[in-house]
């Protein structure tokens, strides 16, 4: 089976520098997600949906908030990619 997550890192690249809508971005990782199943533990699709959600929620606010940090939650799924990655290495 293909590595559904490897163009993951490219939408991440994309959505900081500003080519890749917030929508894009989502929908592209939920994608990748579901179609790895049942690859990933059900807590990795959990965590993932979290973030994705945050992420969706942070697009509310015009600027960064002292609480809710957009770059933050790019990281986070930086982070998750590298975990979901490992984890079928």
């Amino acid at each position: 089976m293909p590595d559904q997550l490897s163009p993951l890192p490219a939408t991440l690249d994309a959505f900081k520098q500003g080519s890749l809508p917030l929508t894009q971005l989502v929908q592209q990782w939920r994608t990748a997600a579901k179609d790895h199943q049942p690859a990933l533990p059900p807590r990795y699709h959990e965590v993932l949906e979290r973030i994705l959600t945050q992420l969706e929620s942070s697009a509310l606010f015009s600027e960064e908030s002292c609480s809710f940090s957009q770059a933050d939650i790019v990281n986070a799924l930086g982070d998750w990619l590298a975990k979901a990655r490992a984890l079928n290495a």
